[in-house]
């Protein structure tokens, strides 16, 4: 039997909350700004209203 769309969603909100987070914590190891650039436009995309400044 396959999953409801409740749990589907539930799914890709834990999915997208623990990327952020990894994209969070290499936004803050990066050093140069091309490299901060770059994955504040992948964490754009997975969450389009984010700020990691």
């Amino acid at each position: 039997m396959g999953r409801t769309e409740r749990q589907r969603e539930i799914a890709r909100r834990r999915k997208r909350k623990t990327g952020l987070a990894k994209v969070r914590a290499r936004y803050a190891a990066s050093k140069n700004e091309g490299e901060k650039a770059e994955l504040l436009a992948k964490a754009r995309r997975m969450s389009p209203f984010i700020e990691l400044e």
